[in-house]
């Protein structure tokens, strides 16, 4: 299934093997000016059409604008570089079409890629080599952030931008927990997780905190609150200090409370988002336009607002497609995003996979590939 932020789906292939797609309700907002401005695709012509597809097709392929002396050596389109040059007007009227300088050609614009991507676009499964590559980077065992992290790099490297992943929500277990000083009034927090990931975190401490409560709250958040979640300790040692129940001091109760917070607040905080391959942004198409990539790369550094723009992506059971502006966070890098949702052993959904890069993406290509990327995470974490 694949769905845009416009909303589409993929249907029953033609005997080509293409992919066709049916118009759903919008699940998000569209910009008004997209409702008011642009047509539905069933209102152009077919002359329209033609033009309008070949015009994106050359577009998406070179990045540059395409004029009508291009398009008139096409021998489908019949047409004299006049004629399509009428064509091309009436599609700017529409606001399907831009010409960036008075001489040049045409090129699509937001309104028009997401025209093209909702009601024209054709896709096929990914290849062979493509599915071969993707599955290989997921091999089971060790955390599952390595494995999403393989598979988005893999993602990255297929589609030539850069890999978004967001890990699944879910709650790390306790298995240690020690506390080593670093000053009269700092020590260092070192968390062991049942999946076998090691997280560092400094506090404070007392001044003239006498070093075996340190060795004893380590002590006892490992003996007592093994195989807990942090939720589920942090409960429990409530528990027993509300009942005077806790069989450690006041100074070592305290540290014990505070090494258990200071991971549920971080936790609950920050984006668990992975980038990788952002270098594949920086490719020769880019060098006349390195003000949008550098700020699409200030956009990546952001990593809470990217992670909230994926987690919209877990609403729908389907490949979202945001482009450019129709997302305020890419308003200004002018970039789209491809996001699938993946899901656990229970059907849920628990993580979103994609790629971000600029709107002149190979959409019918990498929609697929991340789509069967979501597929192949699902079947991993079942």
């Amino acid at each position: 299934m694949v769905q845009a932020s416009g909303g589409i789906r993929r249907v029953k292939p033609s005997p080509a093997g293409d992919w066709g797609f049916l118009r759903l309700p919008h699940p998000l907002p569209v910009p008004k000016s997209f409702l008011m401005t642009t047509p539905p695709i069933t209102e152009l012509t077919t002359r329209a059409r033609d033009v309008f597809r070949l015009v994106v097709d050359a577009y998406l392929e070179t990045g540059q604008p395409v004029g009508s002396r291009t398009l008139s050596k096409f021998a489908a389109l019949n047409l004299s570089p006049a004629s399509i040059r009428n064509v091309m007007q009436d599609l700017e009227e529409f606001g399907l079409l831009s010409s960036p300088h008075t001489s040049a050609g045409r090129m699509p614009t937001e309104q028009g890629l997401r025209l093209f991507v909702d009601g024209m676009m054709q896709v096929a499964e990914p290849s062979a080599e493509d599915r071969a590559q993707i599955e290989a980077s997921l091999v089971e065992g060790g955390p599952i952030e390595s494995a999403l992290a393989q598979a988005t790099a893999a993602l990255s490297g297929l589609s030539a931008c850069a890999g978004l992943v967001l890990v699944p929500k879910h709650e790390r277990v306790l298995k240690q927990l020690a506390f080593v000083p670093m000053s009269g009034t700092q020590a260092l927090v070192v968390l062991v997780a049942g999946d076998g990931t090691v997280e560092n975190r400094v506090i404070d401490v007392p001044a003239g905190l006498n070093p075996s409560a340190l060795v004893e709250a380590g002590n006892y958040i490992s003996a007592m609150l093994g195989g807990l979640t942090l939720s589920e300790a942090m409960a429990r040692v409530r528990r027993e200090i509300e009942a005077e129940r806790i069989a450690i001091d006041r100074a070592a109760a305290d540290l014990v409370s505070r090494g258990l917070a200071i991971w549920s607040s971080d936790g609950a905080d920050r984006p668990v988002l992975i980038v990788r391959g952002q270098a594949n942004l920086l490719d020769e198409s880019a060098v006349g336009d390195l003000d949008r990539v550098r700020q699409l790369l200030d956009e990546l550094e952001t990593k809470q607002e990217i992670a909230g723009l994926l987690d919209s992506a877990r609403e729908g059971s389907a490949t979202r497609i945001f482009i450019g502006s129709e997302n305020k966070l890419f308003s200004l890098s002018g970039s789209s995003v491809i996001a699938a949702p993946y899901r656990g052993s229970d059907g849920r959904v628990v993580g979103v996979v994609g790629v971000i890069g600029p709107t002149r993406l190979n959409y019918a290509r990498i929609v697929p590939m991340v789509d069967f990327t979501a597929q192949s995470l699902s079947r991993l974490i079942r």
